[in-house]
């Protein structure tokens, strides 16, 4: 899917439907661990994502943003997606790792891309924050990756 986003509110709506998709995702996933350890780390993920959520939806209701209508074009979707079987009811640990990295290094992408878009020190640092955020959640699954799935192999 490469279309594009028409305006700042349908970026808005993307994001935060994808930060929905990320909390349900990882409630999702934290229902199926078997360590404590990994369960209360999804669990905790899914709750930071609604906090993502929220402050979306209250830049976009409060309008206190200003972005770049001229950049708005830059931005393709496709470039924010991450296949996902959903139907899939068996997912390995493997498996939930992976996506989650890229889950994060989409959304990670999206708000850097829209921090490049936007013209006011706020909304560019409240993007920024987000995608550290987005950041420092891929680097958890990269490490916990590292440690219990390559050193298993």
């Amino acid at each position: 899917m490469s279309k594009e986003f028409n305006s700042i509110d349908d970026i808005l709506d993307f994001a935060i439907n994808e930060e929905q998709i990320a909390a349900d995702f990882y409630t999702a996933l934290a229902s199926k661990m078997k360590h404590q350890e990994m369960k209360d780390t999804f669990e905790q993920y899914a709750i930071e994502e609604l906090g993502h959520r929220a402050k979306l939806e209250a830049i976009k209701n409060g309008k206190q943003y200003q972005l770049s209508e001229k950049k708005i074009a830059d931005l393709k979707i496709g470039d924010y997606l991450v296949d996902v079987d959903t139907e899939k009811t068996k997912i390995t640990y493997q498996e939930a790792l992976t996506i989650a990295m890229k889950k994060e290094k989409a959304a990670f992408k999206l708000y850097m891309d829209l921090a490049a878009a936007s013209n006011d020190t706020a909304s560019k640092d409240l993007f920024l924050m987000l995608a550290q955020e987005e950041a420092k959640h891929k680097l958890r699954f990269e490490v916990e990756y590292d440690s219990n799935i390559l050193t298993e192999n």
